[in-house]
């Protein structure tokens, strides 16, 4: 048994197992997050929500084909011009706006836990809604490059980052905008909303939701693992890039980036899973949700 055919096998059945996890948990975050109010008026839930959407699409376009082209060798994106850029176009838009998203609930739970009025003032959930929009329009004129210098390239028409500064600059911006950035900004932001959590008796003076504030360190933890194995990884790829390397080398590095990748998809996957973990609130929810564990009491007017 080979190593590329163990490598095969791991994106084929991980990729199934997160394909079905991320469906299921991101609609169960969207159907909670829309459905309960507490949520729904939250700047930092808000952002969850936005997140969840953006995930399950980002899921639904990526994973599938991925499974296909790594684990059976079906690439249709050699095929199709088309599909060849808009599937990297949405890779490079997609991916950042859940990060985004994720920074934005974490600095805003700063804000919500703060002690100073003004600073508290600065979670509002109009003020969300801008942003998003925002951010959404940055993120999506920022991929727009990758339908000049994607390309179908011969001859064997693989689909590749054919300009030589876009590769650069697209490696660059995955190692400090898809990981250093979002983790800097959560870090410093989840350790300062930490900061204001000890400085006061109780957050209800506070106007904060110690459960939301969990739910945001968690998704934190759970970006740390998703993107620091990839992250580091590339780098050495890059580092060695130019350097001559035996067959099996490039074999076992072939099966480490098809695992790391696939290990990065857990950002997309499981938000749903640590909410469970880190929420009482969100699990009792959930639970409602899944099972009607508490059904509402129906009174029946007596017959006489």
């Amino acid at each position: 048994m080979s190593l590329l055919y163990i490598g095969q096998q791991i994106t084929i059945f991980g990729g199934y197992l997160m394909i079905i996890a991320g469906i299921f948990g991101n609609i169960m975050n969207i159907i909670i997050f829309t459905t309960v109010r507490t949520y729904r008026t939250n700047p930092g839930t808000f952002y969850f929500l936005s997140a969840s959407i953006n995930n399950l699409i980002y899921i639904i376009e990526n994973l599938p084909f991925r499974i296909l082209s790594v684990g059976y060798n079906i690439d249709f994106t050699i095929e199709s011009t088309f599909w060849c850029k808009f599937r990297n176009y949405q890779y490079v838009m997609l991916g950042p706006i859940s990060y985004t998203c994720i920074c934005l609930a974490t600095i805003d739970q700063y804000f919500v836990s703060s002690l100073n009025p003004h600073i508290r003032h600065m979670s509002n959930i109009k003020w969300s809604h801008r942003i998003l929009i925002i951010i959404i329009i940055i993120w999506c004129l920022h991929a727009i490059p990758v339908f000049l210098y994607v390309n179908n390239v011969p001859p064997n028409s693989i689909c590749i980052n054919a300009n030589a500064i876009y590769r650069v600059y697209m490696t660059i911006f995955g190692v400090v905008f898809l990981c250093a950035i979002p983790v800097g900004i959560s870090l410093i932001f989840g350790y300062l909303t930490y900061q204001n959590i000890q400085q006061t008796k109780t957050l209800v003076e506070q106007h904060a939701d110690r459960q939301i504030i969990r739910m945001t360190f968690v998704q934190i933890l759970l970006m740390i693992i998703a993107d620091v194995p990839y992250t580091v990884f590339s780098i050495y790829l890059s580092i060695t890039n130019q350097r001559l390397k035996s067959y099996d080398q490039q074999v076992n590095e072939y099966v480490i980036m098809q695992f790391a990748m696939l290990i990065s998809y857990i950002c997309f996957v499981a938000n749903f899973y640590m909410f469970w973990i880190s929420s009482s609130r969100f699990r009792q929810t959930a639970k409602k949700k899944l099972f009607c564990w508490k059904k509402e009491s129906i009174v029946f007017p007596s017959h006489t």
